[in-house]
Protein backbone atom coordinates (compact mmCIF):
# COMPACT_ATOMS: atom_id res chain seq x y z
CA UNK A 1 0.00 0.00 0.00
CA UNK A 2 3.08 2.18 0.34
CA UNK A 3 2.68 5.39 -2.44
CA UNK A 4 -1.28 4.72 -2.57
CA UNK A 5 -3.63 7.32 -2.03
CA UNK A 6 -6.41 6.84 0.52
CA UNK A 7 -9.93 6.76 -1.64
CA UNK A 8 -8.49 4.54 -4.77
CA UNK A 9 -9.90 0.84 -3.09
CA UNK A 10 -13.52 0.04 -1.92
CA UNK A 11 -11.60 -0.65 1.28
CA UNK A 12 -8.21 1.18 2.70
CA UNK A 13 -6.91 0.79 6.01
CA UNK A 14 -3.81 2.36 7.24
CA UNK A 15 -1.65 1.57 10.58
CA UNK A 16 -4.88 0.70 12.98
CA UNK A 17 -3.98 0.60 16.78
CA UNK A 18 -5.96 0.16 19.03
CA UNK A 19 -5.93 -0.28 22.89
CA UNK A 20 -7.99 -1.60 25.82
CA UNK A 21 -5.79 -0.56 28.86
CA UNK A 22 -2.52 -1.97 28.68
CA UNK A 23 -3.32 -4.80 25.90
CA UNK A 24 -2.46 -3.42 22.42
CA UNK A 25 -4.71 -5.28 20.93
CA UNK A 26 -4.12 -4.65 17.37
CA UNK A 27 -0.87 -2.97 16.35
CA UNK A 28 -0.36 -0.84 12.71
CA UNK A 29 -2.68 -3.63 10.95
CA UNK A 30 -3.33 -2.33 6.88
CA UNK A 31 -4.51 -3.73 3.57
CA UNK A 32 -6.94 -2.83 1.39
CA UNK A 33 -9.82 -4.73 -0.74
CA UNK A 34 -11.02 -3.65 -4.35
CA UNK A 35 -13.67 -4.31 -6.18
CA UNK A 36 -14.71 -7.55 -7.42
CA UNK A 37 -11.95 -9.15 -4.92
CA UNK A 38 -12.47 -11.31 -1.80
CA UNK A 39 -10.08 -10.50 1.02
CA UNK A 40 -9.69 -12.99 3.68
CA UNK A 41 -8.67 -12.35 7.31
CA UNK A 42 -7.49 -14.97 8.94
CA UNK A 43 -5.77 -15.11 12.98
CA UNK A 44 -6.46 -17.88 16.01
CA UNK A 45 -8.77 -16.32 18.70
CA UNK A 46 -7.04 -13.44 20.38
CA UNK A 47 -4.89 -12.38 17.57
CA UNK A 48 -6.66 -8.98 16.79
CA UNK A 49 -9.52 -9.97 14.10
CA UNK A 50 -12.90 -9.26 15.31
CA UNK A 51 -11.20 -5.73 16.82
CA UNK A 52 -9.61 -5.01 13.71
CA UNK A 53 -13.00 -5.66 12.08
CA UNK A 54 -14.88 -3.57 14.05
CA UNK A 55 -13.14 -0.70 13.62
CA UNK A 56 -13.25 -0.85 9.84
CA UNK A 57 -17.23 -1.24 10.69
CA UNK A 58 -17.66 1.80 12.27
CA UNK A 59 -18.53 -0.14 15.52
CA UNK A 60 -15.20 1.14 17.19
CA UNK A 61 -13.11 3.97 17.14
CA UNK A 62 -9.59 3.36 16.44
CA UNK A 63 -6.75 5.29 18.53
CA UNK A 64 -4.77 5.79 15.45
CA UNK A 65 -4.32 5.13 11.73
CA UNK A 66 -7.73 5.55 9.10
CA UNK A 67 -10.55 3.77 7.75
CA UNK A 68 -11.68 4.61 4.37
CA UNK A 69 -14.58 2.63 2.80
CA UNK A 70 -15.84 3.64 -0.42
CA UNK A 71 -14.20 6.79 -0.59
CA UNK A 72 -15.12 7.92 2.98
CA UNK A 73 -13.67 7.98 6.37
CA UNK A 74 -14.39 5.51 8.78
CA UNK A 75 -15.20 6.47 12.17
CA UNK A 76 -17.66 5.17 15.03
CA UNK A 77 -20.06 8.98 13.92
CA UNK A 78 -19.77 8.35 10.30
CA UNK A 79 -23.16 8.09 8.13
CA UNK A 80 -21.85 8.01 4.43
CA UNK A 81 -19.00 5.49 4.92
CA UNK A 82 -21.57 2.93 6.74
CA UNK A 83 -24.15 3.18 3.78
CA UNK A 84 -21.84 1.89 1.78
CA UNK A 85 -20.83 -1.35 3.72
CA UNK A 86 -22.52 -4.49 5.02
CA UNK A 87 -21.59 -6.08 7.90
CA UNK A 88 -23.12 -9.72 8.84
CA UNK A 89 -22.12 -10.62 12.68
CA UNK A 90 -21.17 -13.88 13.25
CA UNK A 91 -23.95 -13.70 16.01
CA UNK A 92 -27.61 -14.05 14.13
CA UNK A 93 -29.55 -10.40 13.96
CA UNK A 94 -32.53 -11.34 12.83
CA UNK A 95 -36.07 -11.70 14.75
CA UNK A 96 -37.39 -15.09 15.17
CA UNK A 97 -41.08 -14.19 15.47
CA UNK A 98 -41.20 -12.39 12.14
CA UNK A 99 -40.90 -14.49 8.66
CA UNK A 100 -37.81 -13.81 6.46
CA UNK A 101 -39.46 -11.30 3.83
CA UNK A 102 -41.09 -9.46 7.09
CA UNK A 103 -37.39 -9.18 8.72
CA UNK A 104 -36.36 -8.95 5.42
CA UNK A 105 -38.64 -5.54 4.92
CA UNK A 106 -38.15 -4.34 8.11
CA UNK A 107 -34.39 -3.61 7.93
CA UNK A 108 -35.15 -2.54 4.59
CA UNK A 109 -37.27 0.21 5.89
CA UNK A 110 -34.17 0.69 8.44
CA UNK A 111 -31.87 1.54 5.23
CA UNK A 112 -34.97 4.07 4.55
CA UNK A 113 -36.26 2.57 1.56
CA UNK A 114 -40.08 2.92 0.28
CA UNK A 115 -42.36 0.39 0.78
CA UNK A 116 -42.56 -0.51 -3.28
CA UNK A 117 -38.44 -0.39 -3.20
CA UNK A 118 -38.66 -2.87 0.37
CA UNK A 119 -40.79 -5.50 -1.10
CA UNK A 120 -38.60 -5.28 -4.34
CA UNK A 121 -35.77 -5.41 -2.71
CA UNK A 122 -36.62 -8.05 -0.44
CA UNK A 123 -37.90 -10.30 -3.32
CA UNK A 124 -34.29 -9.87 -4.86
CA UNK A 125 -32.94 -10.73 -2.15
CA UNK A 126 -34.85 -13.80 -1.57
CA UNK A 127 -33.98 -15.21 -4.37
CA UNK A 128 -30.42 -14.93 -4.20
CA UNK A 129 -30.23 -16.27 -1.09
CA UNK A 130 -32.47 -19.37 -2.02
CA UNK A 131 -35.21 -18.75 0.45
CA UNK A 132 -38.02 -17.74 -1.45
CA UNK A 133 -39.67 -20.78 -1.15
CA UNK A 134 -39.57 -20.35 2.39
CA UNK A 135 -40.34 -16.55 2.88
CA UNK A 136 -43.71 -16.38 4.49
CA UNK A 137 -42.49 -18.70 7.53
CA UNK A 138 -41.14 -17.90 11.22
CA UNK A 139 -37.64 -17.66 11.05
CA UNK A 140 -37.78 -19.87 14.25
CA UNK A 141 -38.73 -22.07 11.50
CA UNK A 142 -35.43 -22.48 9.10
CA UNK A 143 -32.47 -24.93 9.78
CA UNK A 144 -29.28 -22.98 11.24
CA UNK A 145 -28.22 -22.83 7.41
CA UNK A 146 -31.83 -20.66 6.36
CA UNK A 147 -30.78 -18.35 9.28
CA UNK A 148 -27.27 -17.64 8.13
CA UNK A 149 -28.68 -17.29 4.83
CA UNK A 150 -31.37 -14.59 5.50
CA UNK A 151 -28.27 -12.67 7.86
CA UNK A 152 -26.81 -12.53 4.78
CA UNK A 153 -29.77 -11.22 2.79
CA UNK A 154 -30.29 -8.66 5.04
CA UNK A 155 -26.36 -7.20 4.61
CA UNK A 156 -27.27 -7.13 0.91
CA UNK A 157 -30.50 -5.10 0.87
CA UNK A 158 -29.01 -1.55 0.53
CA UNK A 159 -26.68 -3.35 -2.35
CA UNK A 160 -23.20 -2.41 -0.51
CA UNK A 161 -19.52 -1.73 -1.77
CA UNK A 162 -18.32 -3.88 0.77
CA UNK A 163 -19.80 -6.65 2.40
CA UNK A 164 -17.87 -8.11 5.51
CA UNK A 165 -19.01 -11.48 6.03
CA UNK A 166 -17.65 -12.75 9.82
CA UNK A 167 -17.68 -16.75 10.36
CA UNK A 168 -20.68 -16.66 8.45
CA UNK A 169 -20.94 -20.72 7.83
CA UNK A 170 -20.64 -21.57 11.80
CA UNK A 171 -22.82 -24.56 12.66
CA UNK A 172 -24.29 -24.88 9.33
CA UNK A 173 -24.71 -28.02 7.74
CA UNK A 174 -22.77 -28.62 4.40
CA UNK A 175 -25.53 -28.05 1.90
CA UNK A 176 -26.11 -24.78 3.77
CA UNK A 177 -22.19 -23.90 3.79
CA UNK A 178 -21.82 -24.52 0.41
CA UNK A 179 -24.72 -22.75 -0.77
CA UNK A 180 -22.90 -19.75 1.28
CA UNK A 181 -20.08 -20.54 -0.61
CA UNK A 182 -21.69 -19.77 -4.19
CA UNK A 183 -23.31 -17.14 -2.62
CA UNK A 184 -20.41 -15.56 -1.78
CA UNK A 185 -18.28 -16.40 -5.18
CA UNK A 186 -21.44 -14.46 -6.75
CA UNK A 187 -21.17 -11.14 -5.60
CA UNK A 188 -17.22 -11.14 -6.14
CA UNK A 189 -18.16 -12.13 -9.58
CA UNK A 190 -20.73 -9.51 -9.44
CA UNK A 191 -18.21 -6.82 -8.41
CA UNK A 192 -18.87 -6.59 -4.68
CA UNK A 193 -15.78 -6.03 -2.24
CA UNK A 194 -15.88 -8.74 0.60
CA UNK A 195 -13.87 -9.12 3.49
CA UNK A 196 -14.47 -12.61 4.80
CA UNK A 197 -13.23 -14.55 7.76
CA UNK A 198 -13.43 -17.70 8.47
CA UNK A 199 -11.90 -20.66 10.59
CA UNK A 200 -11.91 -23.26 7.93
CA UNK A 201 -8.70 -23.32 5.78
CA UNK A 202 -10.19 -24.91 2.39
CA UNK A 203 -13.52 -21.90 2.25
CA UNK A 204 -10.36 -19.15 2.34
CA UNK A 205 -8.63 -21.27 -0.46
CA UNK A 206 -11.49 -21.38 -2.32
CA UNK A 207 -13.04 -18.07 -1.96
CA UNK A 208 -10.03 -15.62 -0.97
CA UNK A 209 -7.91 -13.65 -3.76
CA UNK A 210 -5.69 -12.40 -1.35
CA UNK A 211 -5.17 -13.52 2.40
CA UNK A 212 -4.10 -11.74 5.43
CA UNK A 213 -3.03 -13.34 8.79
CA UNK A 214 -3.00 -10.98 11.65
CA UNK A 215 -1.22 -12.48 14.89
CA UNK A 216 -0.65 -10.99 17.80
CA UNK A 217 -2.64 -7.66 16.64
CA UNK A 218 -0.03 -7.29 13.42
CA UNK A 219 -0.44 -8.31 10.05
CA UNK A 220 2.45 -10.89 9.78
CA UNK A 221 2.05 -12.13 5.85
CA UNK A 222 -0.28 -10.98 3.29
CA UNK A 223 -0.77 -12.20 -0.26
CA UNK A 224 -2.38 -14.69 -2.70
CA UNK A 225 -2.48 -18.10 -1.67
CA UNK A 226 0.75 -18.71 -3.86
CA UNK A 227 2.72 -16.10 -2.56
CA UNK A 228 1.96 -16.95 1.23
CA UNK A 229 2.95 -20.43 0.65
CA UNK A 230 6.07 -19.45 -1.38
CA UNK A 231 7.04 -16.98 1.24
CA UNK A 232 7.65 -19.82 3.93
CA UNK A 233 9.45 -21.66 1.52
CA UNK A 234 6.98 -24.65 1.50
CA UNK A 235 7.56 -26.96 -1.55
CA UNK A 236 5.11 -29.77 -3.51
CA UNK A 237 5.52 -33.53 -1.60
CA UNK A 238 6.53 -35.88 -4.59
CA UNK A 239 6.19 -39.61 -3.16
CA UNK A 240 7.36 -42.21 -6.22
CA UNK A 241 5.92 -45.84 -5.25
CA UNK A 242 8.64 -47.31 -7.18
CA UNK A 243 10.95 -50.70 -7.38
CA UNK A 244 14.53 -50.81 -8.95
CA UNK A 245 17.71 -48.39 -7.86
CA UNK A 246 15.95 -45.34 -5.46
CA UNK A 247 19.05 -44.72 -4.02
CA UNK A 248 20.67 -44.16 -7.43
CA UNK A 249 17.84 -42.63 -8.94
CA UNK A 250 17.49 -40.28 -5.67
CA UNK A 251 20.79 -39.18 -6.13
CA UNK A 252 20.57 -38.34 -9.81
CA UNK A 253 17.17 -36.53 -8.97
CA UNK A 254 18.74 -34.66 -6.38
CA UNK A 255 20.69 -32.92 -8.72
CA UNK A 256 17.82 -30.64 -10.60
CA UNK A 257 18.39 -27.56 -9.76
CA UNK A 258 14.40 -27.43 -9.12
CA UNK A 259 14.44 -30.28 -6.53
CA UNK A 260 14.80 -29.50 -2.92
CA UNK A 261 15.49 -32.90 -1.59
CA UNK A 262 15.07 -36.65 -2.78
CA UNK A 263 15.50 -39.50 -0.48
CA UNK A 264 15.01 -43.28 -1.39
CA UNK A 265 12.28 -44.90 1.07
CA UNK A 266 10.89 -48.38 1.44
CA UNK A 267 8.90 -48.71 -1.47
CA UNK A 268 9.80 -45.44 -3.45
CA UNK A 269 11.64 -42.23 -3.80
CA UNK A 270 9.97 -39.11 -1.40
CA UNK A 271 10.53 -35.82 -3.35
CA UNK A 272 10.10 -32.14 -2.40
CA UNK A 273 9.95 -29.96 -5.47
CA UNK A 274 9.13 -26.89 -6.48
CA UNK A 275 5.93 -26.50 -9.35
CA UNK A 276 5.86 -30.30 -9.30
CA UNK A 277 2.86 -30.96 -11.52
CA UNK A 278 5.18 -28.67 -14.14
CA UNK A 279 8.13 -30.87 -13.18
CA UNK A 280 6.45 -34.24 -13.08
CA UNK A 281 6.84 -35.66 -16.75
CA UNK A 282 10.96 -35.02 -15.81
CA UNK A 283 11.03 -36.76 -12.48
CA UNK A 284 9.59 -39.85 -14.40
CA UNK A 285 11.53 -39.73 -17.12
CA UNK A 286 14.40 -39.25 -14.71
CA UNK A 287 13.96 -41.94 -13.09
CA UNK A 288 13.07 -44.54 -16.04
CA UNK A 289 16.60 -43.40 -17.73
CA UNK A 290 17.82 -44.89 -14.22
CA UNK A 291 16.04 -48.45 -14.69
CA UNK A 292 13.50 -47.41 -11.95
CA UNK A 293 9.68 -48.93 -11.98
CA UNK A 294 7.25 -46.74 -11.00
CA UNK A 295 4.14 -47.90 -10.10
CA UNK A 296 2.33 -45.33 -8.69
CA UNK A 297 2.80 -40.91 -8.22
CA UNK A 298 1.58 -39.35 -5.28
CA UNK A 299 1.23 -35.27 -5.45
CA UNK A 300 0.80 -33.27 -2.52
CA UNK A 301 1.00 -29.60 -2.50
CA UNK A 302 1.56 -27.47 0.26
CA UNK A 303 -1.90 -25.41 2.12
CA UNK A 304 -2.84 -22.57 3.85
CA UNK A 305 -3.15 -24.96 6.78
CA UNK A 306 0.45 -25.77 6.38
CA UNK A 307 1.82 -21.82 6.08
CA UNK A 308 -0.69 -20.73 8.91
CA UNK A 309 0.95 -23.21 11.70
CA UNK A 310 4.70 -22.29 10.20
CA UNK A 311 4.00 -18.46 10.82
CA UNK A 312 1.88 -18.21 14.15
CA UNK A 313 2.89 -21.47 15.24
CA UNK A 314 -0.66 -22.97 16.35
CA UNK A 315 -3.66 -24.05 14.41
CA UNK A 316 -6.50 -21.69 13.44
CA UNK A 317 -9.19 -23.05 15.40
CA UNK A 318 -6.70 -22.75 18.57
Amino acid sequence: MDGATLGEHVLECRGLRRSFGKLLAVDGVGFHIDPGETYGLLGPNGAGKTTTISMIAGLLEHDEGKVVVAGEPMTTRSVRAKGALGYVPQDLAIYPDLSGRENLMFFARLYGMSTAEARHRSDEVLALTGLADRAGDQTKQYSGGMKRRLNIGIGLLHRPRLLILDEPTVGVDPQSRNAILESVEGLSEAGMAVLYTTHYMEEAERLCDRIGIIDHGKLIAEGTRAELVSMVGEGDQVRLSAAGDLTGAAAKLSARSWVRRAKAVDGGIDLVVENARSELPAILTDAAADGVAIRSVEVTEPDLEAVFLQLTGRALRD
